[in-house]
């Protein structure tokens, strides 16, 4: 766990006792702040530490506190918090805000800053990958894996590897990222934001906190990061602002977990941060080679009768969809879910890859309606279905796709359980056609 004297006899609230925000207090307490925490959940308060003051901030004089921490998932423009702390002058941040001000009490360090609407989980896991290969010692953390705070402090001369929502940089302030990277732009979480404007200003934040001395990198695929990336350069010395090209970049036949023109800029971008830390371009040229994916997003989970099978049921919206698409030649493409939106633009300049599409789910209907006309489709519904209908029509050499541009709630719990319960269902199917399917996963939670 990191701690740090800069908490240490201060008085905090932390809103939303989950992952993050349990980390943040235990953080807190060992660093020796006075913590009162509040969670809308009676076995999350009770769980806490007796040392803790149990309270919802929004009934207290906060008068006197060093901020408020709440979770990324508290939309600041609705929730009351945001307007009763500002009313005492305090500041609500997050758990990466309470990292930077521990930051001048670790080791020597550098910290990785990476954001963009898609693909940061996939650029974030590659760079810590190829930190490792260079032998670098490396956490990360963020809005991937384990809370950066819980995780023991690095040596001297470590790299901390942040992938950052929007959200999370919304609760961030003073995170002077040695190198920071936004991949990409396009609308998204437009219900946290003033319009697209405010979404991309958002992002643009983690730039605007850096020193004029350290290093940014970002994509060039859509006019929104080009001209932040034109903000951005007219604060930098030269060379310090990098505008990555992807068609540069030679080899991707060599890298199995980095298919598609996505993941070409993700490991563009990838690239250039290696650079910036120093990595040597032999080992990072073998460091593509040996990542191996993230799960859930074109992640290859079977091979059969010369039949790849891939889940991507990480692809929740069409723009992340898109580019999967654009990865192989003959695709029987499963899509559907909970929508987030009313059509797949984003996806048709890929159709022509689609050798049939597979609807399921809530969207079923509707993405019916839209792809009828361009391709063959089977009205599937379930997920077993249209994995057993793909599997009878695909041939040698053709890739099975869960890639479903939606939302999972209508029918699992989370992105995750819809991937897991692709990856049993081919399983079962390759082993006997004629097997029952395995159960769906109710939906309950968040993440889809």
């Amino acid at each position: 766990m990191i701690v740090s004297p800069a908490f240490a006899g201060k008085r905090y609230a932390v809103l939303g006792l989950a992952r993050s925000g349990q980390t943040s207090v235990d953080t807190l307490l060992a660093s020796g702040a006075d913590v009162t925490a509040w969670d809308t959940r009676e076995e999350a308060r009770a769980a806490c530490d007796p040392r803790v003051t149990i309270a919802d901030p929004l009934t207290l004089d906060l008068t006197g506190f060093a901020g408020v921490v709440v979770s990324p998932g508290v939309p600041l423009n609705r929730h009351p918090i945001a307007a009763h702390a500002a009313s005492f002058g305090v500041p609500v941040i997050g758990d990466i805000e309470l990292f930077a001000q521990a930051r001048p009490s670790l080791p020597p360090h550098r910290v990785v800053g990476i954001t963009g609407t898609n693909g940061k989980s996939t650029t974030t896991a590659l760079v810590h990958h190829l930190c490792e290969a260079a032998g670098l010692p490396v956490r990360m953390g963020g809005n991937i894996g384990l809370p950066v705070l819980g995780q023991d402090p690095l040596p001297e001369g470590g790299v901390y590897v942040l992938e950052l929502s929007s959200y999370q940089i919304d609760l961030t302030f003073s995170l002077e990222a040695d190198v920071a990277a936004l991949i990409n732009l396009s609308p998204d979480h437009l219900d946290r934001y003033d319009g697209f404007e405010g979404y991309a200003a958002s992002k643009a934040r983690l730039f605007a906190m850096q020193r004029a001395d350290q290093h940014a990198v970002f994509g060039r695929g859509d006019a929104h990061t080009l001209h932040i990336a034109g903000q951005v350069s007219g604060t930098r010395a030269g060379g310090l602002v990098h505008i990555v090209d992807p068609l540069s970049l030679e080899g991707q036949a060599n890298w199995p977990s980095l298919q598609g023109p996505h993941n070409l800029q993700n490991a563009a971008i990838a690239v250039e941060i290696a650079r910036a830390l120093g990595i040597a371009d032999d080992v990072w040229r073998r460091g593509l080679e040996t990542f191996v994916g993230l799960p859930h997003r074109m992640e290859r989970v079977a091979e059969a009768r010369g039949v790849l099978f891939i889940n991507d049921s990480k692809a929740t919206n069409p723009a992340s969809t898109a580019p999967a698409l654009g990865a192989f030649p003959r695709i029987h493409w499963i899509l559907g879910g909970l929508p987030k939106g009313d059509d797949l633009d984003e996806c048709a300049p890929y159709f022509g890859n689609v050798v049939q599409a597979y609807t399921i789910g809530e969207a079923g209907p509707r993405f019916a309606e839209i792809l009828e006309p361009v391709m063959p489709v089977q009205r599937s519904e379930m997920l077993c279905d249209a994995v057993r209908q793909a599997m009878d029509a695909a041939h040698p050499g053709d890739v099975i796709m869960l890639s479903p541009a939606c939302a999972s709630f209508d029918q699992f719990r989370d992105f995750e359980a819809r991937g897991d319960s692709f990856r049993q269902i081919v399983e079962a199917l390759i082993e006997d056609q004629s097997a029952p399917c395995p159960t769906a996963g109710a939906p309950e939670g968040h993440k889809g």
